[in-house]
């Protein structure tokens, strides 16, 4: 456990393991457990947007990786408690693991253990970013799992470049998602999202909801980079940020358009906080 600063306060990095304070070997075996899934959210007065979505993704991986279901209610659990020990303000991860490695090896039906770690609250991006697209598809890319070495290599291997993340495409030249977002574009009157495989992010289903309220269309369309015009605007998503606009991928300029963005913002707002426990 450390301690850092944040908003003039103090924040306190935390890790429980199934509602105990995470001791020495918790943390190594957190350290090495790359068959993993997780959910990242921002929690506010222990309270997060969208916590039905976090926790049905969390029990259909459960489900996938481990054979078995995960209860809500021991989700809601272990976060609460957590929350509890923390700031009013926090970035929360909740990971699905097994300390019977072995056992899930084996293929055998386990049931998971689950961290909850807290740290510092993070403010959403809003300035515009420069993709740089890269070939690649994760490994069970609905899943939020710990098998992030590829995408983080092809990411640094972008920022290297000089841009400030990567556009993933598939092997049929689709346009699917950036690094750790999902991507959208606007047309003028509705959103279209890359029909690919990706992860179905969280912050993208609740701006999907948040659309549907202001009467804004949204669709999935196969997209390839031959379809990029200037005239489009792009923006990515992800748990921290609602929006963030796309300035450009690779050498094609794109239009950025603050209205859409406080659009998508306010959009996102009409999501209620729900609360933990």
């Amino acid at each position: 456990m450390s301690t850092g600063t944040s908003g003039g306060g103090v924040v306190i990095d935390r890790v429980e393991v199934n509602g105990v304070e995470a001791d020495n070997d918790d943390l190594k075996l957190l350290a090495r457990a790359n068959y993993a899934h997780f959910t990242s959210m921002q929690a506010r007065n222990h309270a997060v947007r969208g916590l039905d979505l976090h926790l049905q993704r969390l029990d259909d991986s459960t489900r996938e990786l481990f054979g078995t279901g995960l209860d809500p209610d021991r989700v809601r659990a272990c976060l609460g408690h957590a929350l509890q020990a923390s700031p009013d303000a926090v970035t929360a991860r909740v990971t699905v693991f097994s300390r019977r490695q072995d056992a899930v090896l084996r293929g055998e039906h386990t049931e998971p253990d689950l961290a909850v770690t807290t740290t510092a609250p993070l403010d959403p991006r809003t300035s515009p970013v420069r993709l740089r697209t890269a070939t690649y598809e994760r490994d069970l890319p609905h899943v939020k799992h710990a098998g992030t070495f590829g995408l983080s290599l092809r990411r640094r291997r972008a920022v290297l470049d000089g841009y400030d993340d990567v556009l993933f495409t598939d092997r049929d030249g689709r346009i699917s998602e950036a690094s750790v977002s999902n991507i959208a574009f606007f047309t003028g009157d509705h959103v279209i999202w890359p029909e690919a495989a990706v992860l179905p992010g969280i912050m993208m289903r609740l701006l999907r909801r948040g659309l549907a309220a202001e009467g804004i269309r949204s669709e999935h369309r196969d997209l390839r980079l031959r379809d990029l015009t200037p005239s489009l605007t792009a923006f990515l998503t992800n748990s921290i940020s609602p929006a963030v606009p796309v300035a450009s991928i690779d050498d094609t300029a794109l239009t950025v358009d603050p209205d859409l963005t406080a659009l998508l913002v306010k959009c996102y707002e009409t999501n209620p906080w729900q609360p933990v426990q």
